[in-house]
């Protein structure tokens, strides 16, 4: 027969006093903090959905929109800058696992394409948050974390000059800075309902295609004043 169990001595899982056992307060611990990720996690998404319809909205309305309290934001994020900063790290993060897939070993005009295309997408989905960001953080952080997705267009037209697709006059950085201004250029049109975010694409690419071809023969650059 089993022995019994002495008088005043705890079942198993338990403590004196009813306290919560080891395991207990273990599960109860990955449940906070299970949580505090899927608060987390919808506050990120409720900033990208609020400063899309109101670049201005304060951190109140995000509060609201993502179904918490103000204090519970404060928990995750202690300025409005941190919680932007948070929400364009995550949208950037989701643009990479979309761009890495986009194949950049063909034709150099046809990858390049392809690349706007995909960007844009990313673009004109997140340009709330980055004009949100523009007005938060410091020009040189917003580099910063597009560092990846610069680096990315940079190889590409790299190894088109090296393939004579596209001029070799001008340097890459100019090329680059081009490609950032008719991109944000076509973002600034669709805001002013010129154009279309299903056109853009083409003219994006129509645009800076036809500035990135070669140079004549024995064309040279301007002068330098």
């Amino acid at each position: 027969m089993p022995a019994r169990q002495r008088a005043g001595t705890p079942k198993r899982g338990t403590s004196r006093g009813g306290a919560s056992s080891a395991p207990e307060r273990r599960r109860g611990a990955k449940n906070v903090r299970a949580d505090a990720q899927r608060n987390r996690t919808a506050i990120i998404h409720a900033t990208v959905e609020s400063l899309r319809n109101d670049s201005d909205a304060s951190v109140a309305d995000i509060a609201a929109a993502a179904g918490v309290g103000r204090m519970t934001l404060y928990g995750h994020f202690k300025t409005r800058a941190e919680l932007v900063e948070a929400a364009l790290v995550d949208r950037l993060k989701r643009g990479e696992e979309v761009l890495g897939q986009v194949d950049l070993d063909r034709d150099p005009h046809d990858a390049f394409v392809a690349l706007i295309d995909s960007s844009w997408t990313l673009v004109d989905q997140s340009r709330a948050l980055l004009a949100a960001a523009q007005k938060e953080l410091p020009p040189a952080r917003i580099r910063e974390l597009h560092h990846k997705a610069e680096t990315r267009v940079r190889d590409l037209l790299e190894r088109g000059q090296r393939e004579g697709a596209f001029r070799t006059d001008l340097p890459v950085s100019w090329l680059l800075a081009t490609t950032h201004v008719i991109i944000h250029g076509a973002a600034d049109e669709i805001a002013a309902g010129r154009l279309t975010p299903e056109a853009a694409p083409r003219y994006i690419s129509a645009t800076l295609l036809s500035a990135f071809e070669p140079s004549a023969p024995g064309m040279k650059p301007p002068a330098r004043r």
